[in-house]
């Protein structure tokens, strides 16, 4: 039996890490039974179990006839969810605030010539998204600039913070867009004040842009 359960534990812990590194990312679908049977050399019974763990623990769901996706990149992000679900959207700004604009600050500092690459390329699928003025796409892209920003930023603490609220990010980003299908703030300046290293100028554009969602600008 003691054996038993430290192959669980262990089937439990590899997948656990293959969703937390990204391999598997929010959304995803995971392997089939037969692929992670051989992934970890365990038996069946063993993998149903693994899995029906990380299901109980809120990371993956089973979806009749689909399969499991992932649901969460780690029990915090889940229990975190739980806790600001019913969190107004006022508040959700405040803590974005707290944590992007910190994240600006270190980007202009750390960023990289690659960096720069990355930030133009995801400001200008932002702005088309905008043109285009598909929601889905904003929304999208938006995110994925925002959460780039924090990951030049390059402070592994920072960044765990953020990921762990980014469902909660993603849906206030949603809200804020669904107003109004256009944004005053196209980014074009906090993403120049960062490839320029400028890190007050990267503070003060995303400053200003959520303070003017919180009507404080």
């Amino acid at each position: 039996m003691t054996r038993r359960t430290g192959l669980i534990d262990s089937a439990v812990h590899t997948l656990r890490a293959r969703i937390i590194s990204g391999d598997w990312p929010v959304g995803s679908r995971i392997p089939a039974e037969p692929a992670l049977v051989e992934l970890l050399g365990v038996g069946r019974n063993t993998v149903r179990e693994a899995v029906q763990s990380l299901v109980h623990a809120g990371l993956v769901e089973r979806r009749q006839g689909s399969g499991t996706y992932v649901l969460a990149a780690s029990e915090m992000a889940v229990t975190m969810g739980r806790q600001i679900a019913d969190a107004r959207q006022r508040d959700v700004v405040e803590v974005r605030r707290s944590l992007e604009v910190e994240a600006a600050r270190l980007a202009a500092r750390r960023r990289t010539a690659s960096d720069v690459a990355t930030l133009m390329r995801l400001r200008d699928e932002r702005a088309a998204a905008h043109r285009a003025a598909d929601l889905d796409r904003m929304v999208t892209s938006d995110v994925a600039l925002h959460r780039t920003i924090v990951r030049i930023a390059r402070n592994p603490v920072l960044l765990s913070l953020y990921e762990n609220l980014i469902d909660a990010v993603s849906d206030n980003i949603r809200f804020n867009f669904a107003q109004v299908l256009h944004d005053e703030d196209n980014h074009d300046a906090l993403v120049a004040a960062i490839a320029a290293g400028d890190a007050a100028a990267a503070v003060e554009e995303t400053s200003v842009y959520l303070s003017t969602l919180l009507g404080e600008a």
